[in-house]
């Protein structure tokens, strides 16, 4: 009988960015508080989700009105908080979210015909071979499924983040694992094909301006090609070693990001 490994489609990144720090945060659930930019971003995903869910049920909100989700969600965040190292007030975070909220529901929710908003995915097992069975599954986290002109369906996913948008361009690396797991449960769902995934980027600086990137397929990633494994194949390996590797030079190596900061031997 082959081993269940389940993984949230949302965490695959991480994953492969430090197996370390996603084994304590996924399989050993060791959580750390989030920061103001982190609430934030919940923040403006709750109210943009109100928004686009309004338009799905067929009885649309302004967007002034969807914007009291968000303001909801920033006073009043869900578990462990730390704002000590925050380097905006409350009240400018609330600014920018708000001023990002508007721009998304008057200009790019628009360009969308949605199917669903932060839909719960029926798990999906997929034989990954070496006695491993991967079970995705989660909520599409900030993400929809909709029918984008002259393509097909789609998966919009909403990020936020001070660096999502550099030198004017969408930042797509590291994306491509969660789209194209969720492309795979959508796919596997509805029985009907996706032909990739785009960012929404909403980019949490006092300037930053709403942006949608180029599609992308997802899927290469996770099934790989004739000449590369996917990462499903890799990731199947890890789990039937029982090996989580850390990585000491990742971007998020530190107490404020990883929750096994203290008693990781791996970091200086």
């Amino acid at each position: 009988m082959s081993e269940v490994v389940n993984v949230r489609a949302s965490s695959w990144g991480g994953l492969f960015d430090c197996a370390f720090r996603w084994e304590g945060v996924n399989l050993l659930k060791i959580r750390s508080p989030s920061g103001l930019p982190a609430v934030l971003g919940t923040a403006i995903h709750a109210g943009t989700a109100a928004f686009d869910g309004a338009r799905v049920a067929g009885a649309p909100i302004t967007p002034d009105a969807a914007a009291d989700a968000l303001v909801d969600a920033l006073h009043h965040p869900r578990g462990d908080v730390d704002l000590t190292d925050a380097k905006m007030s409350l009240r400018e975070a609330e600014f920018i979210g708000l001023r990002l909220h508007t721009q998304y529901c008057l200009e790019i929710s628009p360009q969308y015909e949605f199917r669903s908003v932060e839909q719960t995915l029926a798990p999906f097992d997929i034989d990954a071979g070496n006695g491993i069975t991967i079970r995705l599954s989660g909520t599409m986290d900030r993400s929809r499924v909709a029918v984008a002109k002259e393509y097909g369906l789609v998966i919009p996913d909403v990020k936020t983040g001070q660096r999502i948008v550099q030198k004017g361009e969408v930042q797509l690396t590291g994306k491509s694992a969660q789209i194209g797991a969720y492309q795979l449960m959508v796919e596997a769902e509805t029985g009907l094909p996706t032909v990739g995934g785009q960012i929404i980027a909403l980019p949490t600086t006092k300037s930053g301006h709403a942006q949608v990137s180029r599609i992308f397929d997802g899927k290469r990633v996770m099934l790989g090609t004739p000449e590369a494994p996917g990462l499903i194949s890799i990731a199947a390996k890890l789990f039937k070693a029982g090996l989580f590797p850390p990585n000491p030079q990742s971007y998020i190596c530190s107490p404020k990001y990883c929750p096994r900061w203290s008693t990781c031997p791996y970091h200086e």
